[in-house]
C-alpha cells in the first residue's frame, strides 16, 4: 500500500545534524578487533553517501520541512516521515531511479552491439586479472585501499608482471541499516545496500584516480554487481513497511495475520529468523510460499536450515503490523531479489547499480556475483512433494541476457562467478554474460596436485570439450576469497546418474564427486593439513600456498625451511601456468602474488564462531612493501606468513615466484595463448602429465604440458591434431625439440619434464594436407 504524500520539499533547506553513534563500516560488531564503533560528526544526508556521484548527481534532493521541534532522535519507524524520507534517500532503488532518467534518451546507449557475448573480445581487453580483497590489502599510512590500489608503484608493478586489470572485489557500502544505525556487513560486502564506496575503503576520488592509473598503464578496472541479492539496507527496510514498490524488489511474502502462528518466534535483538524444515512445510502446505528448495547454500543446523526466513512485526506507514517471510539463498542478512514482480523494482535497482559502476565510476567490467539464482518456481503439479525450481531456471538465463546486454550497450563487458553445471554455464553464455568464472576444473586441478594424477582433470576437461564449452569463455583463476570449491555441482547434481570412468573404475556422477571431495578432504585438510579448514559443505578454506604444503606433505606450517620454499614455488608456478597456458583469463589474486598462508585460527576466533571458516584464508598482505610494521590491515585482519616478500623486492630476483611468473605471462601474450581454441586433452602414458592441444588465432597449433608431480616424468603425446612431418619448437627457448611422427590415425612425439615443469610449445613447418 503507497504511503502517505510527504510535505513540498525545500531544495535549500540544510539537513538536520548532530553527533550519534555510527558504527565503522566493515565487519566491526562482528568482529571488535576489526574495528570499534566510534563517534562521528554526520549529517542524516551524508552518513551514507559522503559524495554523491558527479556526473549524476541528483537535481534537488526532496526535503522535508519540519514543524515543531528538531529535538533528536527522531522516531525510526514507518509512521515517522522523516525516517521514511531518510530511507528512500539512502535507497539503492531511489539511487536507480535518477540513474535511468539521467541516461534515458542519450545516443551513448546506442552506440555498442549488445546482444551477443563476445568472450575474446572482453580477453583481448584483459587476458591476466589481479583479483583484490579490499578488506586484506595493507596500504602505507593512512592510505586507503583504492589509493593504494591506483597506485604509480603498483601498477608499474602490474605492468611488468604481465597484469592487465585489477577486480576491486565489493567496495560499496554492505550490511545493514537498523533505526539510523548502518550494521556490519555479514558476508564480506557481498550484501550490498548501497551504490556509495564505502568510506573504509576510500572515496569516489580515489576510485577514479585509480582507474586513470590504469588506464595509462593499459589496464581496466572491474567492478561488482550483486543480481541476486541486497544486504537489509534502505531497501530491505522500506519493503518491510511496505512502502510503494519496495517489497516488489524481493521474494516477499505478508503473512496474514490469522496465519502468524505458523510463523515462529523471533528472539529479541534480532529482526528475522531462519525457518526450520518444518515451518517451512507448514506455509507452503497452507499456501503461501513454494517452500523448499534444490539445495541450502551454506546450510547449518540451527542457524540456516532452509532458504526462508520470518521477519518480526513491522508497521507500515499507517501503523498497520506485517509480518513477513522472504527468500534468501544465502545469508539471512542477503535477502533475494525478485526478477519477475509486476513492478519490476529489483530489474530497475540492478541495472541502476550497473550503469552507475560503468557510466559514473568509469569501470570496464561487471563481476556478476551469484548470478544463477534469479528464477524460482514451484514444483509442478505432477511432482508431488518436490523441491521448487530454482537452478538452471529460464528466467535466470532471461536475466542474465538482459544484464549482460545492457552492460555491453554501454562498451563494457561482465563475468559471472557462481559454481554452475557445464550445461549451465553453456546456457548462459549464449546470450548473458561474456565470461564465466572456471569452478569447474578449479578444485580438478587442485586434485591433480594432491594426488600427482591427472585423471580426474583430463576427465573434467574432456566433459567440457563434449558439452560445448569454450575454454576462452572461462576466467581461470587461482585463490580468490572464496574456499577451494568442491560442491562439484555437475558430477553432483545435473549429472549425478551418468556413469563415468576413472582410473579403471566406473562411477555414477554423485559417486564420483564424493570420492573427489573425500580424496581433497584426506589430502588437503583434517590431520593431514590442520592449518586448512573445512567450509561447511561447500569446500575446504586454504590459500593456494597451503594446498601446496598439504600436497608436499607438510602438516605444520611453522616446519617450512628454506628448502621447502623452491618446491612450494615450483608447483606455485605449474598451477599458475596450468590455469594461464589456455583459452580464457587467467587470474590471481595478493595472496598469490606473496605467496600467503593461512592465519591461525585463534587470530579470527570471533569471525569463523559461526562457522564461517573461510576468514583463516583471508589474512592480511602487504603487495608493495608499503608498512612492513603493519600488523593488521586497515580493517583490522591479521597479517598473514607470507613466502615470497613484496613486489618490488620480487621482481628484482629472476628467480622469484613473480619474475618467473611475469616471463610466462608475457610468453603467453606474445603468442595469443589467451584467445585461443581447445581442440584435444590427449591420453599420456603417465598418469601425473596433462597435455592441451590448442588452435591460436592465427592458425597454429600450440600444446601445454605439465607435469603435476615431484618426480621426472617422460610421456609420448598423442594426438589426431598433430599433422606427422610438423617441427615441435618450444616457445620460451625457440628451439626445436622434437618432430612428430606418424602414430597410426595420430601423430605423436616425446616430451620430457622436471618436477613440478611446464612446456609451451607450438609446431611449425607444418607439411601441406593432401
Amino acid at each position: 500500500m503507497e504511503g502517505p504524500e510527504l510535505s513540498e520539499p525545500i531544495e535549500e533547506h540544510e539537513p538536520y545534524t548532530d553527533t550519534i553513534p555510527i558504527p565503522a563500516p566493515g565487519v566491526a560488531d562482528t568482529y571488535p578487533a576489526v574495528a570499534e564503533a566510534v563517534e562521528h560528526e554526520v549529517n542524516f544526508d551524508e552518513a551514507f553517501y559522503p559524495a554523491r556521484p558527479r556526473s549524476l548527481r541528483p537535481k534537488a534532493r526532496r526535503r522535508l520541512s519540519f514543524t515543531g521541534s528538531l529535538t533528536p532522535p527522531f522516531e525510526p519507524v514507518a509512521t515517522n516521515k522523516a525516517y521514511v524520507e531518510w530511507l528512500v534517500n539512502h535507497s539503492m532503488l531511489g539511487d536507480a531511479k535518477t540513474m535511468a532518467r539521467q541516461l534515458s534518451g542519450q545516443p551513448e546507449m546506442w552506440s555498442q552491439a549488445y546482444a551477443s557475448p563476445h568472450p575474446r573480445g572482453a580477453v583481448d581487453t584483459a587476458s591476466v586479472w589481479f583479483t583484490a580483497y579490499p578488506l586484506s590489502q595493507i596500504t602505507g599510512d593512512g592510505e586507503s585501499f583504492l589509493a593504494g590500489l591506483g597506485s604509480e608503484a603498483l601498477w608499474s608493478a602490474f605492468a611488468r608482471i604481465g597484469i592487465r586489470a585489477v577486480h576491486t572485489g565489493p567496495v560499496k557500502l554492505a550490511g545493514g541499516i537498523s533505526g539510523w544505525k548502518q550494521t556490519p556487513s555479514i558476508d564480506g560486502h557481498f550484501d550490498r545496500i548501497s551504490m556509495t564506496i564505502d568510506p573504509l575503503f576510500g572515496n569516489e576520488d580515489d576510485y577514479r584516480s585509480m582507474h586513470a592509473s590504469a588506464a595509462a598503464h593499459g589496464g581496466t578496472v572491474i567492478d561488482d554487481l550483486v543480481p541476486a541479492h541486497t544486504g537489509k539496507g534502505a531497501d530491505f527496510r522500506l519493503a518491510e513497511m511496505n512502502y510503494r514498490d519496495y517489497p516488489g524488489v524481493y521474494h516477499m511474502i505478508d503473512i496474514p495475520q490469522e496465519a502468524w502462528h505458523l510463523l515462529p518466534e523471533v528472539p529479541p535483538g534480532r529482526d528475522s529468523v531462519n525457518l526450520d524444515a518444518e515451518a517451512e512445510r507448514r506455509l507452503k502446505d497452507a499456501g503461501y510460499i513454494i517452500g523448499e528448495l534444490q539445495r541450502v547454500i551454506f546450510y547449518e543446523p540451527g542457524v540456516k536450515e532452509t532458504n526462508w526466513s520470518a521477519t518480526a512485526e513491522v508497521l507500515d506507514t499507517d501503523g498497520e503490523p506485517h509480518r513477513w517471510v522472504y527468500l534468501h539463498y544465502f545469508k539471512d542478512g542477503q535477502p533475494s531479489i525478485n526478477w519477475l514482480d509486476p513492478t519490476f523494482a529489483g530489474m530497475r535497482l540492478v541495472m541502476g547499480d550497473a550503469l552507475h559502476a560503468l557510466t559514473d565510476l568509469g569501470a570496464g567490467g561487471l563481476r556478476l556475483d551469484a548470478n544463477g539464482f534469479l528464477g524460482v518456481e514451484r514444483a509442478s503439479e505432477d511432482d508431488e512433494g518436490g523441491v521448487a525450481w530454482s537452478e538452471g531456471h529460464p528466467l535466470s538465463v532471461a536475466a542474465n541476457q538482459l544484464i549482460g546486454s545492457m552492460v555491453r550497450k554501454v562498451g563494457g563487458f561482465t563475468f559471472q562467478e557462481l559454481n554452475l553445471s557445464m550445461d549451465a554455464i553453456r546456457a548462459t553464455s549464449a546470450a548473458g554474460p561474456d565470461l564465466s568464472y572456471d569452478f569447474v576444473t578449479r578444485p580438478a586441478y587442485q586434485h591433480a596436485l594432491a594426488m600427482a594424477d591427472t585423471g580426474f582433470l583430463r576427465l573434467t576437461l574432456r566433459e567440457g570439450l563434449g558439452i560445448g564449452i569454450d575454454q576462452a569463455s572461462l576466467v581461470h583463476a587461482l585463490q580468490n576469497h572464496d574456499e577451494l570449491t568442491y560442491e562439484l555441482v555437475h558430477f553432483a547434481t545435473v549429472h549425478r546418474g551418468d556413469t563415468y570412468r576413472l582410473g579403471g573404475v566406473d562411477y555414477l556422477g554423485a559417486d564420483l564427486a564424493e570420492k573427489i571431495r573425500d580424496d581433497l578432504r584426506r589430502r588437503i585438510a583434517g590431520p593431514a593439513a590442520p592449518y586448512n579448514a573445512i567450509f561447511t559443505q561447500n569446500g575446504i578454506a586454504s590459500t593456494t600456498a597451503s594446498v601446496i604444503t598439504a600436497s608436499l606433505g607438510i602438516s605444520d606450517l611453522s616446519t617450512i625451511t628454506d628448502e621447502d620454499l623452491p618446491r612450494i614455488r615450483d608447483a606455485h608456478l605449474l598451477l599458475a601456468a596450468y590455469n594461464a597456458l589456455q583459452p580464457g583469463v587467467f587470474a590471481l589474486s595478493g595472496w598469490d602474488l606473496v605467496g600467503a598462508l593461512p592465519v591461525d585460527r585463534d587470530d579470527v576466533a570471533e569471525l569463523i564462531s559461526g562457522g564461517d571458516t573461510r576468514w583463516i584464508e583471508r589474512g592480511a598482505f602487504d603487495l608493495m612493501g608499503s608498512n612492513p610494521d603493519a600488523a593488521r590491515s586497515a580493517s583490522g585482519l591479521p597479517r598473514a606468513r607470507t613466502l615470497y616478500g613484496p613486489l618490488g623486492a620480487q621482481l628484482e630476483d629472476p628467480d622469484s615466484f613473480a619474475s618467473r611468473l611475469a616471463s610466462m605471462l608475457h610468453l603467453r601474450e606474445a603468442h595469443g595463448i589467451a584467445t585461443g581454441t581447445l581442440l584435444d586433452v590427449p591420453e599420456p602414458d603417465d598418469h601425473a602429465i596433462l597435455v592441451l592441444v590448442n588452435r591460436l588465432a592465427i592458425g597454429a597449433v600450440q600444446l601445454s604440458v605439465f607435469n603435476f608431480s615431484e618426480r621426472d616424468v617422460a610421456s609420448v603425446v598423442r594426438s589426431a591434431e598433430l599433422p606427422a612431418g610438423a617441427t615441435v619448437v618450444d616457445l620460451g627457448t625457440s628451439e626445436e625439440v622434437a618432430v612428430v611422427e606418424a602414430d597410426g590415425e595420430a601423430g605423436s612425439f616425446e616430451v620430457r619434464l622436471r618436477p613440478f615443469g611446464f612446456q609451451a610449445l607450438i609446431l611449425k613447418d607444418v607439411p601441406a594436407s593432401e
